[in-house]
C-alpha cells in the first residue's frame, strides 16, 4: 500500500514555521511518550533549538503539505564527545491529524539521504517507551535494528517508561575509516 502524498514537500525548516513546530511538538510532549520532556517549549525556545541544530551543520526539516506543517525532524550528535563525531540521533514528529500517511517515512528518508551526504556514517534513534510501536515500526521499515531495550528510565503520565534503542548504518556505514 502506497502512503506517499504526492503534494508533500519536505524543506529545511526555517524561523517561520517555530509556531506550528511548537504546536506539533507539544501534543507528543503532553500527550505522549515520544518525547521524556514533560512541558511543552514556547515557540521562542522552539526557535531556539532549530537555530542550535543549524548551527550545528545537522538537518532539521519541515514536511509541509496543502502549505501547512504537517511533521518535523531533525538531527543533532549522538553524545558531545569527539569520538561519537560521525554518528547523529535522529527525531521525528507528526501532526496527530495526520499521522498514518507516510509523512514520517518521507521524514526520516529525507534525514537519512541528507546525513549520509553530510558523510555520518551511524544513526540511532532513541524512542520513548517500547509501546511506541509507530515509531519502532517506522525506522525498522527504513533498515534500523534494535540493539538496546533500557526499562523504566523514564516516568511520565504517572508511569514507568522505556527506552529502546535501534540504529542503521549511513553509507559504508564501518566498512571504511571516516576522512
Amino acid at each position: 500500500m502506497n502512503h506517499t502524498t504526492p503534494s508533500l514537500i519536505i524543506r529545511d525548516a526555517t524561523d517561520q514555521d517555530a509556531a506550528d513546530i511548537q504546536r506539533i511538538y507539544a501534543h507528543h510532549v503532553e500527550t505522549g511518550t515520544a518525547s521524556f520532556e514533560e512541558v511543552a517549549p514556547d515557540v521562542a525556545t522552539i526557535a531556539e533549538r532549530r537555530r542550535t541544530i543549524v548551527k550545528g551543520g545537522t538537518p532539521y526539516i519541515v514536511a509541509v503539505l496543502d502549505g501547512k506543517v504537517h511533521g518535523f525532524a531533525y538531527v543533532s550528535s549522538f553524545r558531545p564527545r569527539s569520538a561519537y563525531r560521525h554518528t547523529v540521533e535522529d527525531s521525528i514528529y507528526v501532526d496527530p491529524q495526520t499521522t498514518g500517511k507516510g509523512i514520517g517515512t518521507q521524514l526520516l528518508s529525507a534525514l537519512i539521504e541528507r546525513s549520509t551526504a553530510l558523510g555520518f556514517r551511524q544513526m540511532v534513534a532513541v524512542i520513548g517507551g517500547g509501546q511506541n510501536v509507530a515509531s519502532i515500526n517506522l525506522h525498522a521499515r527504513q533498515g534500523f535494528k534494535q540493539v538496546g531495550h533500557l526499562q523504566s528510565t523514564g516516568f511520565k503520565l504517572g508511569a514507568w517508561v522505556d527506552t529502546v534503542f535501534m540504529q542503521r548504518a549511513l553509507g559504508p556505514g564501518d566498512t571504511t575509516l571516516p576522512q
